[in-house]
């Protein structure tokens, strides 16, 4: 009995069952005939019947090899059969990159690419951030995400709805390239939303009008990126 190999310290990526299983069926397959398909032509000599089941029913997930090599005995990509991916790694699997790839394409040393990628923290100049965004064809949010910018924005844009939204145009610049005009609209309707949803709460005028103020405020707050993205898909029509 072949062993399955030792888990990486990487953690899986994001794994679609459903969608797995559902290719699967679109090919008349069974987990049978998956699970020869990569022990012969992908060298996974442990894959059986019980391990394709496995993954389709989301009790164990597939490592990124694991992965890559079930696309190809799907006919899909491997972006086909992932969740929607949250960090730089699992964005270059879901393009079906490798990271040699990558590094050359953007300008870094293998290993320096690898360490950013291990700890999910880019440190890639102006230029090759671009060049980034554009081989994973990353969408502006997740841009942001991917070369650690999110956290910073959050703050920033927390300060420009409770204070004057008109002082953080020029640092939330900086950190996100948007047309200066929809940004300044998108702060300034993202400013009126949270204002105006805290003077709501407080007109209730019920004993817990200051605490459901507190509690909207805070929720609003969590989830003020969110927010941000939707003010800016809606002052971009």
């Amino acid at each position: 009995m072949h062993q399955r190999p030792a888990r990486s310290n990487q953690p899986a990526p994001p794994f679609n069952a459903l969608a797995a299983r559902r290719l699967r069926a679109a090919l008349n397959m069974g987990p049978e005939h998956v699970a020869y398909g990569l022990r012969v032509s992908y060298g996974l000599p442990y894959v059986s019947p019980d391990l394709v089941l496995a993954w389709e029913r989301g009790s164990v997930a597939p490592s990124s090899p694991e992965l890559s090599a079930l696309a190809g005995v799907l006919w899909c990509s491997p972006g086909e059969i992932t969740g929607p991916p949250r960090t730089l790694r699992e964005h270059r699997i879901a393009r079906g990159l490798a990271p040699e790839d990558v590094a050359r394409t953007v300008g870094l040393e293998f290993l320096a690419y690898m360490h950013m990628e291990e700890h999910n923290a880019w440190r890639g100049n102006e230029r090759q951030s671009a060049t980034l965004a554009e081989v994973l064809d990353l969408s502006l949010p997740d841009f942001v995400t991917v070369t650690g910018r999110e956290p910073k924005l959050a703050e920033l844009l927390r300060s420009a709805v409770t204070t004057r939204w008109g002082a953080y145009v020029r640092p939330v610049a900086k950190t996100v390239p948007l047309d200066r005009r929809l940004l300044e609209d998108a702060l300034q309707t993202l400013h009126q939303d949270y204002q105006g949803q805290m003077v709501a709460s407080l007109s209730w005028g019920d004993g817990n009008a200051a605490s459901d103020s507190s509690a909207a405020g805070r929720e609003f707050l969590d989830r003020i990126v969110d927010h941000f993205w939707a003010a800016v898909q809606d002052n971009s029509g």
